[in-house]
């Protein structure tokens, strides 16, 4: 399953299709932006 930037998918390790990973801690934590792409971008991101 993947998930949009702000959404609140839980604690886990996240990944990117560039390969970028992020941690959250919360569950009410939000997926970032890509920190390359910028602003309007459309980063999907997926358990890891």
């Amino acid at each position: 399953m993947s998930y949009d930037i702000g959404e609140k998918p839980g604690k886990g390790t996240y990944s990117d299709a560039y390969g970028h990973t992020v941690t959250l801690d919360d569950n009410d934590d939000v997926l970032p932006p890509c920190g390359i792409c910028g602003a309007g971008q459309t980063t999907k991101w997926t358990r890891i």
